[in-house]
């Protein structure tokens, strides 16, 4: 498994020379994001697998009819299986404007055992601003199920407490990003990388003129630009386009320890190193005898037990491994040890204890 799993990952990455990305696959500009909104609302209509008459689902259900004139007696407490109180979710996507539609995400928060079959009642959503940026409302798609029987027996597959519903709010207001009256424009990479940053504004001055960007720092480079939104979206989408020469990451062997997975990068170096690997087994077999007293003798018959203790060590010779340059000598190495996936971790902690192993070592 760990072999066939170096091997591929020798052949996808030994010797990788820098490439050629476009811009817009390394970040994005400033400004240019989604928003999330949340909103409280009551989902009616489910087939006895509401709340069941928490204190806050008969409330909520009070305001809900309070819109429309009907004022229940302050005492009343209506069955509430049929409803259950619920948050929603969404996405607001950049440039959103109104009329458009979005998918929302509705969860229960009180003892619904499940939302399948329900309807949301209109509610608003809102941004982290407190301001109405859409209103949902819809049947729910629940994709998991449950059931119960009389003794108590009982079946969830999935879960039914949450749903979505697709294009299931409108979009009430637009969120203004700024970015066709801001100074600049700022492209922000995904990943910190001095070299890469420098790299984008190096691509873009060649393209557009001398002094149009310049790197602020390892994520933010900042780009000149004439002030207008249709100017603007022209420039940047050519920016966007452009290839650029994206830096070498930092060398990186990342380990997952619960699956014995182990990805290293083309940049991992191995310095001169002597490893050592064996393995200690200790064995016990317990076997049972029938103790047979001789006749006339007076004695009972017994078990007795009988353990067979031992222990196997395996021996291997010290191996020496031989500073790498690449990727593919890291890989050879570690075949040579034979070790499996949780003794690799350990061989990989000690290597770079010891300074043999060129890489940041993350252990997932």
């Amino acid at each position: 498994m760990i072999r066939a799993i170096l091997l591929a990952l020798a052949a996808l990455l030994v010797a990788t020379p820098a490439t050629a990305d476009r811009i817009k696959d390394l970040g994005g500009f400033q400004g240019i994001r989604s928003n999330q909104l949340t909103g409280y609302g009551v989902v009616v209509g489910l087939p006895g697998t509401g709340d069941d008459n928490l204190e806050y689902t008969v409330q909520s259900v009070k305001a809900v009819a309070s819109r429309f004139g009907l004022q229940l007696p302050p005492n009343a407490n209506p069955g509430m299986k049929n409803a259950a109180v619920v948050m929603i979710t969404a996405e607001l996507p950049p440039f959103a404007k109104p009329g458009q539609r979005i998918d929302i995400t509705v969860a229960s928060m009180g003892k619904a055992k499940s939302l399948r079959g329900g309807s949301l009642v209109l509610t608003p959503l809102l941004g982290a601003d407190g301001q109405t940026y859409a209103m949902a409302q819809g049947n729910l798609a629940v994709g998991g199920l449950g059931a119960e029987g009389a003794d108590g027996s009982k079946i969830v597959v999935n879960v039914p407490s949450t749903g979505r519903i697709p294009e299931g709010a409108t979009v009430e207001r637009a969120v203004a990003t700024g970015f066709e009256d801001t100074p600049f424009l700022t492209y922000n990479l995904a990943r910190a990388d001095f070299t890469t940053a420098q790299n984008v504004a190096a691509a873009i001055n060649r393209r557009f003129g001398l002094g149009t960007a310049q790197a602020t720092d390892a994520v933010s480079v900042a780009v000149r630009a004439p002030v207008g939104a249709d100017v603007r979206a022209t420039l940047m989408s050519q920016i966007e386009n452009l290839a650029v020469e994206t830096a070498e990451p930092p060398a990186k062997v990342i380990v997952n320890a619960r699956t014995g997975t182990v990805v290293i990068n083309s940049a991992v170096r191995l310095g001169a190193a002597a490893v050592t690997h064996g393995k200690l087994t200790v064995r016990i077999d317990e076997n049972q005898r029938v103790s047979q007293p001789a006749p006339f003798s007076g004695g009972q018959t017994a078990l007795e037990n009988r353990s067979n203790v031992s222990v196997e060590e395996e021996k291997k010779p010290m191996f020496l491994l031989s500073p790498g340059p690449k990727l593919a000598d890291v890989v050879k190495a570690v075949n040579a040890i034979g070790a499996s996936p949780a003794d690799l971790v350990a061989i990989l902690e000690a290597l770079k204890e010891a300074g043999a192993l060129k890489a940041e070592l993350v252990v997932l």
